[in-house]
């Protein structure tokens, strides 16, 4: 058994299983009800006599805690403890800790809604009237939770998740000042929170010796490697488990203070489970957000489109507690050629719950303004919004020089302009009055980087008539991941699917990273492959049961020669009704150009998945944050309103058949992603198309329509 990676690099594997449409081996599971999620288990340890948390959230925006009063909450039927930062066990913080998982450390309030006290009950309902009965006292200071764009801001060193906060390159203020076309303008995103359908929630137990817990998370590892060290545990001595996640959409990528506050109870009720299902309203505070954002665009061109220069400065906030940063001009510094370029990321520190991932963290809200800008430059110069993306294509990659692995865009739009009869659509818009309804089409291209994390490791056993067990610490979250792990390790195998027996996400487990940024199954199908290429060069085709290997992918000097991303393009048609200015989306089409789809059934949903939510961001999600008291108002689902059944219309999603072995030994890119991008973007170009009205700001709704 060796965990070493394998020291050639992972060949490429052929495709039998991969490619072809599975269905969901969890299904079943699923649509019985059989399937455990993370407050739902009921084997060791969490049966063991467990009880219930709620919390308790601070009702100011700054100051400190002067007083807990939990006499009455102790008087309640089925109280059974309140921890607060007086009598919570204590953390090993260390020199750099992560303060948003220093819970009940201390007195200090940063931000409104923060948890300043545990109440642990015999039923949640217990818990629940017992956090109710106790009394907070705060000394309230003045806060700021306001989002200016006259704000004090500073640069920060770096921008999620190591990127150089701001880059300039060539001479952008003198391309301007002799472009024969300029434009200039600010784009708005919104506070977008992310709302997966399973809240979050876990149990735990601890014995003494170790820690269990059952978590609602997108990494089983992160979360061990996260909070260890906090609570002065060594790894082997923090196990977590995730054997069923209701979405998370980056949310759930880290560790955040429920899941601190829920081993703290553990460990101060040793020997009893504790369970935690965070409220709905409890996560607009304290699982993290999209931060909003204001970007300001140059773009300077000649007369027929072609770019000259790129100017991109993006103002967004952060938390006083906890420094995070959106990487919103990312893809500014890749997308379109232009010798001149700058961007940059200026950051206002409020008195505000931590921003955090949300799906496409920087890409989506990046693009938004980009190709909005885009959008503008192809009117200014009277040329075809398609055209005028095609013209700027670039040969290599801007950001780097290097060439990409694969960059199809170009026929990505010249697909999405055929299938969407783009070629009959009105140059000018408000051309086309359909009843009372004003109709018209738009256009955005979409990218998002390939990557793929170190640190995977994959063990194959090999067991009776030819079947395997495989297994890796990975998470699904929802996307599909077991069945397109199935189907790689299948062919790396080279057996039928069903002669895979898969185990995932335990922390006991081989490591495996975080299921995010895209990277998820390009990490853990990669190592998958070694371990079983690695697997047959010690033991054959043919293997006595019970034989083992573990391994990981070797890093892969050749994709350091490449820019690795993927590409779309999504068109929209938008219909805005003339007296009220309600809009519609009746048609919605996205392209992509993602390497190898591993199951295409599971491929589909997440780019329809994906697109849906780039229509929801477009048309309606905004968090609005009441300045005066520093909470978010709209934490529900009746006040922050995701695009519902009667929202989507037609829905659309296709890809170019192709593979990038470049990237993975599949020959496959992530896909998790991509389809959120551009898409707000395309419907807001859609909508000035159809009105003349150009709106710079999402959601865009319909009373910045009536004036028009």
């Amino acid at each position: 058994m060796s965990a070493d990676p394998v020291e050639q690099q992972t060949t490429a594997i052929a495709a039998r299983s991969m490619g072809t449409g599975h269905d969901r081996v969890d299904g079943p599971e699923k649509v019985t009800g059989r399937a455990a999620y993370a407050v739902e288990h009921r084997d060791p340890p969490f049966d063991q006599d467990p009880l219930h948390a709620w919390l308790v959230q601070s009702t100011v925006a700054r100051g400190t805690v002067t007083s807990v009063e939990a006499k009455s909450a102790l008087a309640h039927d089925g109280v059974v403890k309140v921890l607060d930062h007086s009598n919570a066990p204590r953390l090993t913080a260390g020199d750099e800790p992560d303060r948003e998982l220093l819970v009940l450390q201390d007195d200090r309030i940063h931000f409104r809604g923060q948890v300043v006290a545990v109440v642990l009950a015999e039923t949640v309902e217990a818990a629940r009237e017992g956090a109710a009965l106790v009394e907070v006292s705060y000394h309230e200071e003045p806060h700021e939770a306001e989002l200016r764009a006259d704000a004090e801001s500073y640069q920060p060193e770096t921008v999620n998740p190591d990127m150089p906060a701001a880059t300039d390159d060539g001479d952008v203020d003198a391309a301007l000042a002799s472009a024969a076309v300029v434009v200039e303008q600010t784009y708005e995103t919104a506070y977008e929170h992310n709302n997966p359908l399973e809240p979050h929630a876990l149990a735990a137990h601890w014995d003494g010796d170790t820690l269990t817990i059952a978590d609602s998370t997108q990494g089983v590892h992160p979360v061990a490697q996260t909070l260890a060290p906090l609570l002065g545990l060594a790894p082997e001595r923090l196990r977590v488990i995730a054997p069923y996640v209701g979405g998370g959409f980056g949310s759930k990528g880290l560790p955040h203070a429920p899941e601190m506050a829920t081993a703290l109870a553990a460990i101060a009720t040793q020997g009893r489970a504790v369970r935690l299902a965070v409220t709905r309203q409890q996560m607009f505070a304290l699982t993290g957000y999209r931060t909003k954002t204001l970007s300001t665009f140059r773009l300077g061109a000649h007369p027929d489109g072609r770019l000259v220069a790129i100017e991109h400065q993006v103002l967004e906030q952060t938390s006083r507690w906890k420094e995070f940063g959106e990487q919103t001009a990312a893809p500014t510094r890749m997308m379109y050629a232009a010798e001149n370029r700058r961007t940059g990321h200026r950051l206002v520190p409020l008195d505000v719950a931590v921003p955090s991932w949300m799906r496409a963290p920087g890409e989506m809200p990046g693009m938004f303004a980009h190709e909005v800008a885009m959008d503008e430059l192809a009117q200014a110069c009277g040329v075809d919004p398609v055209e005028l993306r095609i013209r700027n294509e670039p040969e290599v990659d801007p950001a780097t020089g290097k060439p990409f692995s694969r960059r199809r865009l170009v026929e990505c739009l010249q697909r999405g302009a055929e299938r969407f009869a783009w070629a009959e659509r009105p140059a000018e818009p408000r051309a086309t009055c359909a009843g009372d309804w004003w109709v018209g089409t738009g256009v955005a291209a979409a990218t998002y980087p390939a990557m793929r994390m170190p640190g995977n490791s994959a063990r194959v056993t090999s067991e009776e008539k030819g079947h395997y067990e495989v297994a890796i610490g990975s998470v699904d979250i929802g996307t599909g991941a077991r069945t397109a792990l199935q189907q790689i390790a299948a062919d790396a195998l080279e057996v039928d699917a069903p002669c895979i027996r898969l185990r995932i996400a335990d922390s006991s487990l081989p490591p495996a990273s975080v299921a995010g940024g895209s990277s998820g199954t390009s990490s853990w199908g990669s190592a998958i492959v070694a371990a079983a290429q690695r697997f047959r060069a010690d033991h054959g085709d043919h293997p006595d049961p019970g034989l083992s290997t573990t391994a990981s992918a070797a890093d892969d000097p050749e994709i350091e020669r490449y820019a690795t991303h993927s590409f779309g393009a999504v068109f929209a048609e938008v219909r805005v009704h003339r007296w009220t200015g309600e809009l519609r989306v009746p048609r919605l089409l996205g392209v992509y150009s993602v390497g190898r789809v591993i199951n295409p059934m599971a491929g589909r949903s997440q780019f329809l998945g994906g697109l849906v939510m780039g229509l929801s961001a477009g048309l309606f999600e905004e968090s609005y944050r009441d300045p005066r008291f520093g909470h978010v108002v709209t934490q529900d689902l009746a006040t922050y309103h995701v695009a519902a059944h009667a929202d989507v219309l037609g829905v659309e999603a296709e890809w170019l058949e192709e593979e990038d072995i470049v990237v993975t030994p599949m020959g496959a890119r992530g896909i998790g992603e991509i389809g959120i991008v551009g898409t707000a973007a395309a419907v807001a170009n859609a909508a000035h198309h159809a009105t003349g009205v150009r709106v710079r700001s999402i959601p865009v709704t319909a009373d910045l329509f009536l004036d028009g």
